[in-house]
């Protein structure tokens, strides 16, 4: 049987269609663009709220969290109408530093740690910002150490170490964990510093104690 549609009829279809995926992927770029800037600014919330935590700025920390949450929200009709663009990259890595910002004040404060479902991210997202946390964690106990807070340092390692203690848990493909292993690494080197600096400074603290017992001792007439 010979072909029935005509040369027309190609051309036509072509032209349609042509018009159609110009239209989509305008869309599709529109709503990149839009992507990009919202995650742009939800990183720079989260920077500022971590650095407010680090200030010990609490209620300050978290109403940046409340913006920067407030401005995620927008981005989840992207999710649903353009997914190629929500798992792009960018998005996620904006979520992971939203991950960070929430993981940096509740340790820092002692407050309760949102979970993967409160923060509706994913595994890997979540994951990378408690991975990521670790970091900051090391700067909050060098800060305190510089004021003898010793207590609440080694309450810090004692996080740290559960963290790395889950990280290494993650034994999955680079594909599907977004490069965890390599994270995993870094901050292993970091809390083996962290460790160091704290046990540096009890034993300091210690001979401290000791030279003053033996200075009261001491007769000073």
């Amino acid at each position: 049987m010979l072909p029935t549609t005509s040369t027309q009829d190609l051309i036509s279809t072509i032209r349609r269609e042509g018009e159609a995926v110009n239209e989509t992927l305008a869309e599709t770029h529109a709503e990149r663009e839009r992507a990009l800037s919202a995650s742009r600014t939800l990183i720079r919330y989260s920077a500022n709220s971590i650095r407010a935590t680090h200030r010990g700025e609490f209620d300050e920390s978290r109403q940046l969290i409340a913006k920067a949450g407030e401005l995620r929200s927008t981005l989840e009709a992207g999710k649903r109408e353009h997914p190629e663009v929500y798992f792009g990259g960018y998005v996620e890595d904006a979520l992971k530093e939203f991950v960070e910002a929430h993981a940096t004040l509740a340790f820092a404060e002692g407050s309760a740690l949102p979970t993967m479902e409160e923060l509706d991210v994913g595994p890997a997202v979540y994951i990378h910002g408690l991975a990521e946390a670790i970091g900051e964690m090391r700067r909050l106990v060098l800060d305190r150490l510089r004021t003898d807070d010793t207590a609440s340092c080694e309450d810090l390692l004692q996080i740290m170490d559960e963290v790395y203690a889950v990280l290494v848990t993650v034994d999955y493909p680079d594909a599907v964990t977004r490069g965890l292993r390599r994270t995993t690494d870094v901050m292993r080197g970091v809390i083996e510093r962290t460790r160091g600096d704290i046990t540096m400074a009890l034993r300091q603290g210690s001979l401290e104690r000791r030279l003053r017992e033996i200075s009261d001792k001491i007769p000073t007439d």
